[in-house]
């Protein structure tokens, strides 16, 4: 039997042993250089690993060796402080491209598509996708660089409200309209009413405040229309407004009231 990966959490609280004391938030080496925009974890893990990383002047060989923040590390020579300033992007995923940190078939991952536009000073921090979009979705995909968004804008019980616009196979009547308003029961249960509006008489757009897997898809396929091309246009009361491939940077405004998100 395959066993299953330790979550890197748990990795670095067996590390840690006991709490760390940093203004009430405990951190590991590797995932403070990430939320730092130092390196990316993954790179991070490997230059602590190599012995490239001093904490404070002292040689830290274990990636999940508890940090502070405010405290001195050392890369390579160069030093920097531990902090972590709260980033949210919002970005304009292009067809084709998956929401992945490798992409078997070589069209590309969001993460690369993202760094590749992005200055060099915000290319360095760990960027985490809020939510996925299939590969053949278009729209808004959120990334931050504090997992606290993530687990916010990806939990079931915040019930955040994602609008999608779907092109699909034939007309939509008022009666189908209704039924997805409704809610209806999908293979792994009923879904949560949905906001429907009909936009065209092929296209329509749903708000959904679930996430399911292939959830837009798999409620049009139900009700016989399936999806032809779906763009995801608003999170919260976050509506994207960059080009194809570009990014912005979400104010403090748009976090804490566009996606209700509220740092403790």
């Amino acid at each position: 039997m395959r066993r299953k990966k330790t979550p890197r959490w748990l990795q670095a609280a067996r590390v840690r042993g006991g709490p760390v004391e940093e203004a009430g938030r405990a951190d590991w080496l590797a995932r403070a250089l990430g939320r730092s925009g130092i390196m990316p974890q993954q790179a991070a893990e490997q230059a602590i690993r190599e012995g490239r990383v001093k904490v404070e002047g002292r040689l830290e060989r274990e990636p999940f060796a508890p940090v502070r923040l405010g405290a001195t590390v050392f890369v390579d020579g160069w030093a920097y402080r531990l902090e972590a300033p709260l980033h949210v992007l919002m970005f304009h995923k292009p067809e084709g491209v998956i929401v992945a940190g490798t992409d078997p078939e070589g069209q590309g991952t969001v993460f690369e598509r993202l760094r590749a536009v992005l200055p060099p000073d915000m290319r360095n921090f760990e960027w985490y996708a809020v939510g996925r979009l299939d590969r053949d979705t278009t729209g808004l995909l959120l990334f931050t660089n504090d997992e606290r968004v993530f687990q916010h804008g990806t939990s079931p019980e915040k019930h955040l409200p994602k609008r999608y616009v779907a092109q699909v196979a034939g007309n939509l009547s008022e009666e189908t309209l209704a039924r997805l308003r409704e809610g209806m029961v999908l293979e792994d249960g009923p879904t949560r009413p949905a906001g429907a509006r009909l936009l065209a008489p092929e296209c329509v757009e749903l708000v959904l405040t679930e996430g399911r897997h292939h959830q837009v898809k798999r409620m049009l396929a139900a009700v016989g229309h399936p999806v032809l091309a779906l763009h995801r246009q608003a999170v919260g009361s976050v509506a994207l407004d960059v080009p194809v491939g570009d990014w912005r940077s979400l104010s403090p405004g748009e976090v804490t009231a566009g996606l209700g998100f509220q740092a403790s």
